[in-house]
């Protein structure tokens, strides 16, 4: 006999059963690709490889799967995270240790779902998040490239450092589910070509939003689109702040013309930077490589991102009563004198740098950002080498952790931060010890891949 109780009991359970069911699925299921049921792609022509190698340039391949020391695409870049490191896989065309074996199908998993051909779950450090929205053609290409165009080197991946369970890759199927849109971009009506181009590329190859989007709890990011505001506005990441990309005038471009941008992307510096930390590695195997017009199609949309003055504050003006007060006779305090001693020379007592080629330290965004990492790193540990049209730079700002003390560091960032106008605070002795401990001097032999 059946009693109101056992039967809400049974609903119960039903319920539960088929939640069980479903949630499987959704861990365990090879996600769609329109590549599926498809035949082996033929030998691919030299426009298809002379398209794969450019998608690899947009996409920034090699900045992740390489490193100073290693053969291209090879993998084992350690990457930290929360719960440990981890290591950038082999994707060259070898068979045991790299995607020799892949399919066409098994690639585009992999690449825009964040699915391994074994089905293993990828971390999201891989940005397929943002490589969900390129489109089926560029995949093509891209697949035809690394088959064909990249040489197999035979190199055993590491595993990450991550421990059990936090190791177990089926959740990051619901983290899929929560945080990523595996949909190809589509063109926005109302805008003009130029425009699409533009965040087709930003938002898709050029996964701009993993480093300058901030992140959530689940290391998600805030926004993959210019639909959401905190898209591109500056993020903390692996001791560096990547600042904002939309038009705050302090924290962002806002200062910045589309001719500037073009020039920072194209050569690597501009009146108002030059690149460093992980742009470096962006702008030596990636933006100087891309054509003029996407790189307008780029700035382009970069400077139709609104910026948030509630969030970037009073807009800097230079001031140039700092200049005065470091005159030898009105020389005070330790921080100025250390400026003096050992950043003057090249960035000039003003502050005003001496464009392009070594950037202002007056209304840099390092000195107007309420987070002081990049400040902070790239005194300790200097900046990587930039090359641009294959020479290398002779004007590479030097790390000075065997130089100065932490106090010594935080002493002469807190005046920097503090002068001709810039607003972006003091620095803490503590905040210089902790990134003294977990980071390392710039490598002087950057990565720099060889396409052919």
């Amino acid at each position: 006999m059946t009693t109101p109780k056992t039967g809400k009991l049974r609903i119960f359970l039903l319920i539960l059963v088929a939640l069980i069911i479903g949630a499987a699925w959704v861990a365990l299921r090879t996600p769609a690709s329109p590549f599926d049921g498809s035949a082996p792609p033929p030998a691919p022509s030299a426009e298809l490889l002379q398209r794969g190698e450019y998608v690899a340039r947009l996409a920034d391949c090699v900045a992740c799967h390489s490193t100073p020391n290693s053969k291209p695409f090879a993998g084992g870049l350690e990457m930290a995270t929360p719960l440990g490191a981890i290591y950038a896989t082999n994707i060259t065309p070898d068979r045991a240790s790299g995607i020799g074996e892949y399919s066409l199908a098994d690639f585009d998993r992999a690449l825009r779902h964040g699915v391994a051909r074994d089905g293993h779950r990828l971390y999201p450090a891989m940005p397929y998040p943002s490589y969900a929205k390129m489109a089926d053609e560029d995949v093509t290409a891209l697949y035809a490239w690394f088959m064909h165009g990249v040489k197999p080197v035979v190199q055993a991946n590491r595993e990450s450092d991550i421990p059990w369970p936090l190791d177990m890759r089926w959740p990051l199927a619901f983290w899929n589910l929560a945080f990523t849109r595996p949909q190809p971009y589509q063109p926005q009506p109302g805008k003009d070509a130029l425009w699409n181009r533009g965040a087709y590329i930003v938002q898709g190859a050029g996964h701009c939003g993993s480093c300058h989007t901030p992140r959530g709890v689940a290391m998600n990011e805030k926004g993959l689109d210019d639909g959401q505001p905190l898209y591109l506005s500056g993020a903390l990441l692996d001791g560096w702040y990547a600042p904002s990309l939309r038009g705050d005038v302090n924290i962002g471009i806002g200062r910045w013309s589309e001719e500037e941008v073009v020039q920072f992307l194209k050569t690597g510096r501009n009146q108002h930077a030059v690149v460093f930390g992980s742009m470096a590695d962006a702008f030596n195997n990636s933006t100087q490589f891309m054509s003029d017009d996407d790189l307008k199609a780029v700035a382009h949309y970069l400077k139709s991102l609104p910026g948030d003055p509630g969030r970037d504050g009073t807009p800097w003006k230079y001031d140039a009563s700092t200049t005065a007060a470091l005159a030898p006779q009105r020389l005070e305090g330790s921080g100025a004198r250390t400026f003096m001693a050992k950043c003057a020379a090249c960035h000039a007592v003003d502050g005003r740098g001496r464009a392009p080629w070594i950037p202002p330290l007056a209304g840099a965004v390092s000195s107007l950002a309420r987070e002081d990492a990049s400040a902070i790193n790239v005194t300790l540990n200097g900046s990587a080498r930039v090359v641009a049209d294959g020479v290398p730079d002779a004007y590479r700002m030097p790390p000075f952790r065997s130089q100065l003390s932490d106090a010594e560091i935080a002493d002469v960032l807190s005046f920097i931060r503090t002068s001709w106008g810039n607003h972006g605070g003091a620095v803490k002795v503590d905040d210089v010890s902790k990134l003294r401990e977990r980071t390392n001097p710039a490598s002087s032999n950057p990565i720099v891949l060889q396409m052919r």
